[in-house]
């Protein structure tokens, strides 16, 4: 397999100049101290420690996978091991909250970090991803009591966390959940219920494990408006801090899956000898509310994911295509060519290469708008960013993950028959994408959050603000004598013309034709995906036009940005506009369908 290269100088160029990290320290006090100087520090070693201490296990770990034993779970070799290099070298509270030991990075920093341990080993990413939206739960909902106890612990990693939403008949449809939590006298619950697929659910690497569960209270009332959401540690915690008795919550079983398999998806069940011990988060009937909070952290986290495997596989298959010879050179006719040289390898390349870049700006630019919503001084920044951030957050997760599979899948295409033996290994890393488009909410889920809880809720202003710098981006490239950037703002205009009147089209028919906006979701949130990717392409195109100019930097990287935008113009952006017809046609075609042609 090949060595993992963290692509820190493309990191910078996004976090800088899309993103806005050097402005975040100039303006927002809470990040004074995070400097593009410290931020070279920290990403040098983190791109070590990916490539010298998670890569080198990833392999192994897809080999060895977990095990069940009477004792609970056990992970693969060395994973314990590197869970406390981890730890103690503090990547895992590099964005945690300050009053709790953890750096207080911005989260675009923070981003980025978690882009290079998620390229490098992605099931070992996953422990550590739940446990930070756990810790945005509790910092957001939790007593102060609870936060004592256990908030530090989580932001270290000493301890880590989890989320319990799904039920054997209850997958996405939260209204079905059975779990129950019975009040006790001491102000604590007795949990009773099972959860199915739960991450790292249980595990060998740390000495406690907090797990955060939905259930329902006795008088609460019927659907989702009757969950609450409660702390459940595998071990209790006494009045001094150390751990007590082993709580009545139990791994039963770990899933046999199609990838990731050294991360544990485990089978919960609370309660099978009297009642798990938890605790009440926040308000009671209020549990999908704060979950949301942890859901979003893990939405933008495994958007990532997609992200991070399409890197890798990116990088793998190059590797492979300029090593291996095959064929004849297209042009020159010479004979025993790498096969990088053919036209149609060097066509999926780039495709995989511009793929990739378009959906990691769109997320770095999401963290850059989440950092500036959380601590930026202004008040109508901050309700701006968050706004336009939260818009973004199904186009990054179902984005980025639908990219993942197709780019890995790309990738297995590359290597050619060599892609589909396992020793090769690209193969693992379209298995480990696969699920990133199902957890966390699928690509369906995503397109109706994005059309029926992000664009309706405001009557689509926050759309009309992103169309606004689209239109800004396309209308600055048109105006710059390059025929490759006018090429660029020809294509931009024309997804973005399509954007505007599909989404016309979806307000006009939301109430009079629910089934077809329904049916329209998934196209329109490819749309949107494919002209946000543009836009972002666009801009890095605009940046590197003017370094050019200048005569600033490396001019190979600035050229080769390009070259990839003005790539992404020609291949991507025309998706744009079928996408848009397949949803301006709603659900005709489906009308016409009856439950006897299936």
């Amino acid at each position: 397999m090949s060595d993992y290269v963290a692509p820190i100088t493309e990191m910078r160029f996004v976090m800088d100049e899309l993103a806005g990290f050097p402005e975040l320290s100039a303006t927002v006090p809470d990040f004074a101290e995070s400097t593009p100087d410290m931020a070279d520090a920290i990403l040098e070693e983190a791109a070590k420690f990916a490539s010298g201490v998670l890569a080198p296990l990833n392999l192994l770990g897809d080999q060895q996978g977990c095990q069940l034993t009477a004792d609970g779970v056990t992970t693969p070799a060395g994973w314990k091991e590197a869970y406390k290099a981890f730890c103690e070298a503090g990547w895992n509270g590099i964005t945690g909250p300050v009053d709790y030991s953890g750096h207080g990075q911005p989260a675009t920093l923070g981003l980025a970090v978690k882009e290079m341990v998620c390229s490098a080993n992605l099931s070992f990413s996953l422990g550590p991803l739940l446990t930070g939206g756990a810790v945005d739960a509790l910092v957001t909902c939790a007593s102060d009591e609870l936060k004592a106890v256990f908030l530090e612990k989580m932001v270290t990693g000493e301890w880590t966390g989890t989320m319990n939403l799904t039920e054997p008949q209850a997958g996405s449809d939260l209204a079905l959940l059975r779990s129950r939590a019975e009040p006790q006298a001491d102000g604590t619950y007795r949990i009773f219920g099972q959860k199915i697929f739960i991450t790292y659910g249980d595990h060998d690497m740390t000495d406690n494990i907090v797990h955060l569960v939905l259930a329902r209270l006795p008088d609460a009332p019927a659907g989702v408006r009757g969950i609450s959401l409660f702390l459940v540690p595998k071990f209790l915690v006494n009045a001094d801090g150390s751990l007590g008795a082993r709580n009545d919550a139990h791994c039963v079983s770990i899933e046999h899956k199609l990838g990731i398999h050294a991360s544990p998806t485990c089978v919960l069940a609370f309660g099978d000898n009297g009642g798990a011990v938890g605790y009440l988060l926040g308000e009671a009937n209020r549990g999908l509310e704060y979950m949301f909070i942890m859901m979003n952290e893990a939405r933008m986290g495994v958007g990532l994911q997609g992200i991070a495997l399409g890197e890798r596989a990116y990088q793998h298959a190059l590797a492979y295509a300029r090593e291996r010879k095959q064929g004849r050179d297209a042009v020159t006719g010479e004979a025993l060519v790498t096969i990088d040289q053919h036209p149609d390898i060097r066509r999926m390349l780039m495709l995989m290469k511009c793929r990739v870049e378009a959906s990691r700006a769109i997320a770095y630019v999401a963290a850059g708008m989440m950092d500036r919503a959380h601590a930026h001084p202004d008040a109508d920044e901050r309700k701006r960013n968050l706004m336009m951030a939260e818009f973004l957050i199904p186009i990054v997760k179902g984005g980025g993950t639908e990219m993942g599979t197709e780019v890995t899948s790309l990738g297995i295409q590359i290597h050619g028959g060599m892609g589909f033996i396992e020793e090769t290994g690209a193969a693992q890393y379209w298995r480990d994408s696969r699920i990133t488009t199902i957890y966390e909410g699928t690509t369906g889920i995503q397109a109706n959050d994005l059309i029926f809880r992000k664009l309706m809720r405001d009557g689509g202003a926050t759309a009309r603000l992103l169309f606004g710098e689209v239109t800004d981006t396309f209308k600055t490239l048109a105006t710059i004598e390059r025929p490759e950037l006018q090429a660029i703002a020809q294509w931009l205009k024309a997804g973005l013309d399509t954007w505007v009147t599909s989404t016309e089209w979806l307000a006009a028919n939301a109430k009079s034709n629910p089934a077809g906006v329904l049916a329209a979701a998934v196209s329109y949130l490819n749309l949107s995906v494919t002209v946000c990717g543009g836009w972002q392409m666009g801009r890095a195109a605009l940046v590197a036009a003017d370094k050019l100019a200048a005569g600033e930097g490396d001019e190979r990287f600035y050229k080769a940005k390009i070259a990839s935008a003005r790539f992404y113009a020609d291949q991507v952006l025309p998706l744009a506009l079928a996408y848009g017809e397949s949803v301006r046609a709603g659900n005709a075609a489906l009308a016409l369908v009856t439950d006897d042609m299936f």
